[in-house]
């Protein structure tokens, strides 16, 4: 019983890190990354369609990603979904490509980047506490429903706590990490 809740509650806090890394990934740095455009989406026939699943998305230099639609009708299209999805990137077409150019990103721009970082790290923080507190409601209700006993709930509790610990440990390493990266020029 107590470890079915507490693998419940390891499975739903691993599923809150992966959230944050899916987060911080969205966050860019000064490096082109091909993973910057996963979630932008485009309009295909009527139904908005991940950029990767109508064209080639490839990195052509450090700073600059590439992308070759498999149809040249979609060009335009890809070209306005990548400038209105709000990732500061100015597109340009030559002929067949798409080039994305990665802008340098100021000090300003870093110390703002370094503040959503933050607060997505807080967030995933939250969701685990929040994991942490419904696996001891769910610990506290077998007591009364009087499936496991008193201590047995409180060596629980204890590894909940535990696990709670080891992904705040974990969300606090991921921030550490997206901070250096940010502030490397």
């Amino acid at each position: 019983m107590i470890a079915a809740v507490k693998k419940n509650a390891e499975q739903k806090m691993a599923k809150s890190l992966e959230t944050l890394k899916a987060d911080f990934s969205k966050v860019r740095t000064g490096r082109a990354h091909t993973g910057i455009l996963d979630h932008v989406t485009v309009e295909y026939y009527g139904n908005p369609i991940l950029i990767s699943q109508v064209a080639n998305v490839t990195l052509i230099d450090a700073r600059t990603i590439g992308v070759q639609p498999w149809e040249k009708n979609m060009i335009a299209a890809i070209e306005k979904a990548i400038r209105s999805a709000d990732l500061g990137l100015n597109p340009a077409t030559h002929g067949d490509l798409i080039r994305i150019p990665m802008p340098m990103l100021t000090e300003e721009r870093r110390r703002d980047l370094i503040k959503i970082v933050r607060g997505e790290s807080e967030n995933a923080k939250v969701a685990i506490r929040n994991i942490r507190r419904d696996a001891n409601e769910q610990l506290k209700k077998m007591i009364k429903d009087k499936e496991i006993s008193t201590d047995e709930e409180h060596r629980g509790q204890d590894e909940v706590q535990k696990l709670t610990d080891h992904f705040v440990a974990e969300v606090d390493k991921l921030l550490q990490l997206k901070e250096a990266d940010l502030m490397a020029v």
